[in-house]
């Protein structure tokens, strides 16, 4: 760990995306060996210009893996029952083994009823309430991809987490909690003391310099300074906001200043997250398949 003063190392997550998706390829080589194709269908409302970006980057990543990637595209004034309709067409299509809804909806659209529709185990973001059930009685199913993308990226860089303490800044129900939940089950990459602290906790940073490993989980841009970080602590920003397609991380880049290692401003969390969601895609042909 470096000291206060020096630049941190750097956490990239580019080679751990690529060696998650080079495991995902293997398995979908297996599989159309098998007779089956894996699909990851992707259902996107409106015309937002970063939203339909994001379609095309998993489409192009869907098509290097060999899935089939099925696309619905709603207008902006979707109705609920609509948005449903085509959830429920997935849900039945035996050849769909995993749906995306690319977020965010339109506003008049309730998202959280709409992935209440979704089959939980074609959930390849891994939010619906059923799986993060799963998730919190160890229970197998899909893990939700950013925090599952921030496990993997600390074990791949050697990071030990077993025993440490970890502090996530953050609660969202995407990311703080569901990744409070895993880095706390006993495994040999997670088996952590973790704290949980937010922005509505006056001293936030009391709990956050004492971390060891320190998880940005808020959206709040910049919110983390290096007078936040303890000196040679791991730093891990998982928490974004977009300002159109400029990306505006929790972590200021001042605190590799202070960290010891610190995810990249690009590249970090972001390439693990798209992993993941080929991962669960895979998993979920796989078991489909009765391939495990």
């Amino acid at each position: 760990m470096s000291s206060s003063g020096t630049t941190a190392r750097l956490l990239p997550g580019g080679p751990v995306a690529e060696r998650v998706l080079a495991e995902v390829a293997d398995d979908v080589v297996a599989l159309r060996a098998a007779g089956v194709t894996p699909a990851l269908a992707t259902v996107l409302v409106g015309d937002d210009d970063a939203s339909a970006g994001y379609i095309r980057i998993k489409q192009r990543q869907a098509a290097e893996l060999g899935f089939a990637s099925p696309h619905v595209h709603l207008p902006a004034s979707t109705s609920q029952a609509d948005l449903h309709r085509v959830l429920e067409d997935f849900n039945a299509d035996k050849d769909v083994h995993g749906v995306l809804v690319q977020y965010p909806i339109p506003g008049h659209l309730d998202y959280d009823r709409a992935l209440q529709v979704l089959d939980p185990d074609k959930d390849v973001d891994g939010l619906h309430p059923v799986n993060m059930g799963r998730l919190a009685l160890g229970l197998p199913g899909p893990l939700p991809c950013t925090p599952a993308g921030i496990e993997a990226l600390l074990a791949f860089h050697g990071v030990p987490v077993a025993g440490r303490e970890v502090v996530i800044l953050g609660r969202g129900a995407t990311l703080g909690r569901p990744l409070a939940m895993l880095l706390a089950q006993k495994r040999p990459t997670a088996n952590a003391a973790v704290t949980v602290v937010h922005t509505g906790v006056a001293d936030w940073p009391r709990y956050t310099r004492r971390a060891e490993i320190l998880i940005a989980a808020a959206g709040v841009p910049g919110i983390i300074q290096p007078e936040h970080v303890r000196p040679g602590a791991v730093v891990v920003g998982g928490g974004v906001r977009y300002e159109g397609r400029r990306l505006l991380p929790d972590v200021d880049e001042s605190c590799a200043e202070v960290a010891g290692a610190i995810t990249p401003r690009v590249g970090g969390v972001g390439p693990t997250t798209v992993a993941m969601l080929f991962r669960n895609a895979v998993v979920a042909a796989r078991r489909a398949a009765g391939l495990g």
